[in-house]
């Protein structure tokens, strides 16, 4: 990458980023907008990110219940098994499966929008803004 390239990308990223606060500060605020992506982004992942948990304590429990067989603890795999997953393994895959469900529809729309040529017509509209 040659230095003017980077000095362009970082102008752009800078020009970006003030145009976002900007936004992000002036009225109109769209507080019903952001409880709609709100809902659709997590509440709508749930039914997913349940059935993710629910494997992964199936495996869990099969990888864990002959040692502590062994140990005589297998009363503890319940607790064991819950802990693991509400406070170690559970925040990571539904962080996971949140961003790839949430990632690739967004995806997806960006990709119908530029088909459409909806994403020409904004760029076009914006920069008439500034």
């Amino acid at each position: 990458m040659e230095i003017k390239e980077f000095f362009n990308e970082a102008g752009e990223t800078a020009r970006f980023a003030g145009r976002f606060f900007k936004e992000l500060f002036s009225p109109p605020f769209e507080l019903k907008e952001v409880v709609k992506q709100s809902y659709e982004i997590g509440y709508r992942s749930l039914p997913l990110v349940g059935v993710t948990a629910f494997i992964i304590g199936l495996v869990i429990t099969l990888q864990s219940r002959p040692t502590l067989v062994e140990f005589g603890a297998e009363a503890w795999l319940p607790k064991m098994v819950g802990l693991s997953l509400i406070r170690e393994i559970g925040p990571v895959i539904t962080a996971l499966i949140c961003a790839g469900k949430v990632g690739s529809g967004i995806g997806a729309e960006l990709g119908s929008m530029k088909v459409t040529e909806q994403i020409d017509a904004m760029e076009v509209s914006g920069t008439n803004r500034l």
